[in-house]
């Protein structure tokens, strides 16, 4: 085998273990992960799976970045061609309810069932999953403030109140969609965007 047939094999092992335990931590969360339970899911061995990533915590941590990335994928990447301001910020809103109701993941959301999970406890974990929220609600407030900058959104616009409104209205349709099986969820988002928002081609 040569040198970087072995790489790619070994990338290619590495995503499939961290796309299954994507999807096996959206509905059971980090703890459900272990290197025994992915190694039998993946028909690997133990030592396997730990080669890969050594600890259960440095798999966990592994399995957040790859939400991440995923999530870039699905909800900002494609906002990206709209217009910065107000239609920029619509677009990535639409992609976000949209991602929600495909629900990619079986468990739905990922971020909002580990914050849940992890919210009262302490460690490298808790925070990788903090400070990914915390990226995305900075990345919201640069849209919101662009939005006011170019005329689109009010001078006196509350940057912080607008930015819990939206990942408020996004808890509640995971909440809607995953917990009450509720198929009128996104509909609902939709308004609570619309009252926000103002609807698609007004400014």
């Amino acid at each position: 085998m040569s040198p970087r047939k072995s790489v790619v094999e070994t990338r290619h092992t590495r995503r499939r273990i961290l796309d299954r335990g994507l999807e096996i931590a959206s509905v059971e969360g980090l703890e459900g992960l272990t290197i025994g339970r992915l190694a039998a899911e993946t028909g690997m061995s133990k030592a396997g799976v730990l080669g890969h990533f050594g600890t259960k915590e440095s798999l966990q941590l592994a399995v957040i970045e790859t939400a991440a990335e995923a999530f870039a994928r699905e909800v900002p990447q494609r906002a990206r061609d709209a217009r910065p301001g107000l239609p920029r910020l619509r677009a990535v809103c639409e992609a976000w309810v949209s991602y929600l109701e495909r629900s990619p993941l079986p468990g739905g959301c990922f971020f909002t069932a580990v914050a849940a999970e992890f919210d009262g406890r302490s460690g490298p974990v808790r925070d990788a999953i903090a400070a990914m929220n915390t990226l995305w609600q900075r990345e919201l407030r640069i849209h919101v403030r662009r939005a006011v900058s170019v005329g689109d959104l009010p001078e006196d616009t509350d940057v912080d109140q607008f930015v819990y409104d939206l990942v408020a209205t996004m808890l509640a349709l995971n909440h809607f969609l995953q917990f009450q099986r509720d198929q009128r969820a996104s509909t609902y988002a939709r308004r609570a965007l619309h009252r926000l928002l103002g609807k698609p081609g007004h400014v």
